[in-house]
């Protein structure tokens, strides 16, 4: 929510009336303390009206907000100036080398800083490069940003006050202007708050954001608040008196207080959710803050003593903290008059941390030196170095923006090493993820992994609270099956990343030779006996065959490109062919196009099944039309050979949204429910089966199974034989054709 100012009037109150408000602000600043910050204000307010700008809000009304900010953060006075200075330096009102003989190198060096991630957005509004954050900016210029903010964290927090600051003035800009900043501070300023878990801004910058970018839902969301204010009001009045009752009775101190919901937070859920505004149940919600973690687990009890609690809406986020260092219990009941109540829990330091996020870890004395408690500044800012570690070692930028993403920071499992240390990872993090995330060499030389004393495939998905075993070999060498999509061993960037670095560093004949064995299996797998790499390398841009495989080899390129190529290259007629509809009964719905003949019907022959990527051509029949054959089709030699002078050239048309049949083989150990997993797989990947059939085999105790399913494209056919071949108990599973 926007906050109210409180802000001195400059020309009106003139620097005492400054001084005054900075010791109601801050009362713990020493004299001397205030008259350096109150000098800066006067020459900034000096530099501010010498400036010829027309624009509505005062500057050093603004630069005052800035001021307010950091002063709540407890910064110390550079970090203060710094913010006041910010403005003056990045419209060159002041030079930085007139900052550092005003107020010191230290705050130089902290707008020197600011001013590396504030030049990113320079270009804004005026046709230039996109603004940071957005999917095609510049991703070296987030990793010049995260180096400006490991160098001195508190460059960052100057920036984010800066940019609170320019959300709430965003309503005297033009529309294109606050639709560009609103983006920019939702997709990269919010999330980095939410990281380095200063809450109150995050939220802040969420909802401004929120208000420009989802006008209408912004408006209607805040309308319907202050519809059931007071009722809400009343409702959290009323529980806070029986708890204030039961607590006192029990002999705790405490504090408690309402809590409102974010406008944005509101909207959120009820997308994920697909609920109304009024199944958003945690509208309602108070916080009760406590002296000592046993003193949490106690209130918790009480509260649940005194309502009864929802089933699967308690978090415990003090044993399970979440990854930017967040603490509390949170819980839902049911409260008075059948209302249901959001419940959360936490000391008074963990409200501060969760308030301050890694400025609750810096104390500063009258120099401005820092002091910091043991680990916990590193631990805080842990994950800006990992982040630039492996992206530095590997030159990909490939999904660094997805390291900032507000999704990606809530959505965590956090798992244990055998020693028992707790790592965090992205939700569908896999046993190798793991293994990267603890070393790349052990990510390297992965064969196999435990989880919780059992032997996993290397699939998995590691769910929280899992304790995760590496079984190691002793040579370094990944497979580059791993890379493949759809095969579900890596989740992660950073394990992805690792991987193609070590295969960029082999050999290129062993690229080559690995290139090649990889795409001939995947095309045997799906019965493609024909495929033309010659054009298809020219469509990938490729030199030669050999570079493409050099390519697949070393993971720059995948199978799964070749298959597009192949598909879109199947769609090329030199001819210009006649459009032409195929029949809409019992046969595939499509399109197919004949060259030099109109008006004729056709339908794909049983033998074996085209789908869009397979090379085709057609047969005139005496009573159907044409009848599309694969070009390596049995059926479609002898008829060659007996009738050549009916054989005609056709090629596919506008049928990427059509369905096609294809039969797969599955040769599988016999198992109880095997028959059932692999329905529910296909129900899973909304696949259509159009005929089954199985048989077990007693004498040796396996199973084959037959299935004609429809699928759009090649890819998705790959897709399905990746899923098949992971459930278990299954030898292989492919393509297949009479």
């Amino acid at each position: 929510m926007v906050q109210v100012r409180t802000l001195p009037e400059y020309n009106k109150d003139g620097p005492e009336g400054v001084k005054v408000w900075l010791q109601q602000l801050n009362p713990d600043l020493s004299a001397s303390e205030l008259e350096r910050i109150v000098d800066a204000v006067t020459i900034l307010h000096g530099a501010y009206q010498n400036e010829d700008t027309h624009e509505a809000v005062d500057p050093t009304l603004s630069a005052l907000e800035v001021l307010h900010i950091l002063s709540d953060l407890k910064l110390g006075t550079d970090a203060l100036i710094a913010g006041l200075a910010h403005r003056a330096v990045h419209t060159k009102l002041i030079p930085l080398e007139a900052i550092a003989e005003l107020f010191g190198d230290r705050v130089a060096g902290l707008l020197e800083g600011v001013e590396r991630i504030a030049m990113f957005s320079a270009k804004r509004g005026k046709g230039g490069d996109p603004v940071l954050g957005q999917a095609s900016a510049p991703n070296v210029n987030i990793r010049r940003m995260l180096i400006a903010i490991v160098d001195d964290v508190r460059v960052a927090l100057i920036k984010l006050a800066e940019r609170t600051v320019a959300m709430r003035e965003l309503k005297y800009e033009a529309p294109e202007v606050q639709q560009s900043v609103a983006q920019e501070v939702f997709d990269v300023y919010a999330p980095l708050a939410h990281r380095l878990g200063i809450g109150h801004i995050k939220w802040e910058l969420e909802d401004l954001s929120f208000r420009y970018t989802h006008k209408d839902a912004y408006h209607r969301i805040a309308k319907l608040l202050d519809g059931k204010r007071t009722e809400r009001d009343g409702f959290i009045t009323r529980v806070s008196s029986e708890l204030t009752s039961a607590l006192t009775d029990a002999g705790l101190s405490f504090d408690i207080a309402g809590r409102s919901k974010h406008i944005y937070s509101i909207w959120r859920k009820m997308q994920r959710k697909g609920i109304g505004f009024s199944q958003v149940y945690d509208i309602r919600a108070v916080r009760i803050l406590v002296g000592s973690v046993k003193d949490c687990y106690h209130t918790l009890g009480i509260v649940h003593g005194m309502w009864r609690n929802i089933p699967n809406e308690f978090d415990d986020y003090i044993a399970n903290p979440k990854e930017n260092g967040y603490r509390s219990l949170h819980t839902a009941v049911i409260g008075p008059e059948g209302k249901i109540l959001e419940v959360q829990i936490r000391t008074f330091d963990m409200h501060e941390e969760a308030e301050l996020g890694v400025c609750a870890h810096w104390m500063y004395k009258g120099s401005d030196a820092v002091q910091q408690k043991p680990d916990t500044y590193e631990q805080k800012l842990s994950w800006l170095r990992q982040v630039l570690e492996w992206h530095e070692a590997v030159g990909d930028d490939t999904d660094l923006e997805d390291e900032l993403s507000f999704e990606s920071a809530q959505d965590r499992v956090y798992v244990f090493t055998p020693e028992g240390d707790v790592v965090s990872l992205t939700q569908g993090a896999t046993p190798i993820d793991f293994a990267y995330h603890v070393h790349t060499e052990i990510g390297h030389r992965c064969r196999g992994a435990k989880v919780n004393g059992r032997i996993v495939p290397l699939t998995y998905v590691l769910a929280t609270g899992d304790r995760v075993e590496i079984l190691t070999g002793n040579e370094a060498k990944p497979r580059r099956d791993w890379l493949q999509a759809g095969a579900g061993f890596i989740h992660t960037s950073r394990a992805k990343a690792s991987v193609r670095q070590w295969f960029r560093a082999q050999t290129r004949d062993d690229n080559i030779d690995a290139g090649r064995a990889l795409v001939e299996r995947e095309c045997s797998r799906l019965a493609l006996t024909s495929l033309d790499y010659t054009a298809i390398a020219q469509r990938l841009n490729h030199t030669s065959v050999e570079d493409m495989f050099a390519a697949v080899g070393a993971g720059d390129a995948s199978a799964a490109q070749i298959f597009r190529a192949a598909q879109s290259l199947t769609g090329v007629s030199e001819a210009q062919p006649l459009h032409l509809n195929a029949p809409t009964s019992g046969d595939h719905a499509g399109t197919i196009d004949v060259d030099g003949v109109g008006n004729m019907l056709t339908k794909f022959a049983r033998c074996c099944m085209p789908v869009p990527g397979d090379e085709i051509v057609g047969f005139i029949t005496r009573s159907k039309g044409v009848s599309v054959h694969r070009k390596d089709c049995a059926k479609l030699l002898e008829l060659q050979a007996s009738e050549p002078e009916r054989i005609i050239s056709v090629a596919w048309g506008d049928a990427a949204a059509e369905r096609f049949e294809a039969d797969i083989g599955i040769e599988a150990y016999d198992r109880q429910g095997l028959l059932a997993d692999v329905t529910s797989l296909m129900a899973r990947a909304k696949v259509n089966v159009t005929a089954i059939n199985t048989q077990s085999h007693r004498d040796d105790h396996t199973a084959t199974m037959r299935l004609r399913v429809e699928v759009t494209t090649l890819e998705a056919l790959a897709d399905v034989l990746d899923r098949l071949a992971r459930l278990d108990n299954v030898i292989t599973a492919r393509r297949i054709h009479d």
